[in-house]
């Protein structure tokens, strides 16, 4: 017999399925941005190719946001891999994404 979810258990996996969609989306769209610029192809060629590779990077961050221990530690680490990529990209084109910051 299987014991009933309580109302936390509920909100961490709602938690962690939010957390993979908008934190995936986010990461695979920081680093289609970043491989676009910086793959040494010609432009229309590295924009298909890190369109591409978009998708196993997003699929990537929902399997670590569901085998990370807790929602605050699977954050973190979306969190940080995107703050490494919005650097990276802010290196390579010297402005912030999305037009944050000067």
């Amino acid at each position: 017999m299987t014991r009933p979810l309580t109302l936390n258990a509920r909100a961490a996996v709602a938690g962690r399925i939010v957390l993979a969609m908008g934190g995936g989306y986010a990461v695979a769209a920081l680093a289609t941005a970043f491989l676009s610029l910086t793959l040494p192809m010609p432009r229309a060629e590295a924009v298909t190719a890190a369109t591409l590779l978009s998708f196993p990077i997003m699929v990537a961050i929902v399997v670590v946001v569901f085998a990370a221990r807790s929602l605050g530690r699977a954050a973190a680490i979306v969190g940080a891999i995107g703050l490494g990529l919005g650097l990276a990209l802010r290196l390579v084109t010297g402005s912030f994404p999305f037009g944050f910051g000067s």
